[in-house]
């Protein structure tokens, strides 16, 4: 599986380690930076990762900073990209089988080694389920198609 990969200053060493246990396990990695622990900023490296994915240049992307959840905001900014933070085994293989996540993020602060390396384990075997998660994935594909065009807000009952 060909693995685009990014981080901040924040999210190096998870990113490093993940990179060349990915290479190990045999995927081919497009490694987009940082390459040094000078102050950077996310969507720097987010923008090139999701956008890998989202043009098909790689079959899914990961992506780490201090949190995990810049980058996920701006990862899914891109059309086509669903990015989730991955906190735990169980809640990436949902979002791996459930909303069809291509781009897992990672809080380094947060995620040991360990624990980022059984995460993307699951996420690279998990197939999405399709049925009615299929249904629902297709609402937010839906939006990125209205993005483009003023929506007026709709009005709500209480």
């Amino acid at each position: 599986m060909r693995i685009s990969i990014g981080a901040d200053h924040a999210g190096l060493g998870l990113k490093d380690h993940l990179r060349e246990k990915l290479i190990r396990d045999g995927h081919e990695v497009v490694d987009r930076g940082t390459y040094s622990g000078a102050s950077t900023d996310y969507p720097d490296y987010a923008v090139p990762v999701a956008r890998d994915v989202a043009a098909g240049h790689a079959d899914r992307g990961i992506l780490v900073c201090c949190t995990g959840v810049g980058m996920s905001i701006t990862a899914n900014k891109i059309p086509g990209i669903r990015a989730a933070l991955g906190t735990s085994v169980d809640q990436v293989k949902l979002v791996r089988g459930h909303n069809d996540a291509n781009i897992l993020t990672f809080g380094a602060k947060y995620t040991r080694p360990e624990e980022a390396d059984a995460m993307v384990e699951v996420f690279l075997s998990t197939d999405f389920e399709g049925g009615r998660h299929a249904r629902r994935v297709g609402k937010i594909a839906a939006l990125e198609v209205e993005a483009d065009r003023k929506v007026e807000p709709q009005e709500t009952r209480a």
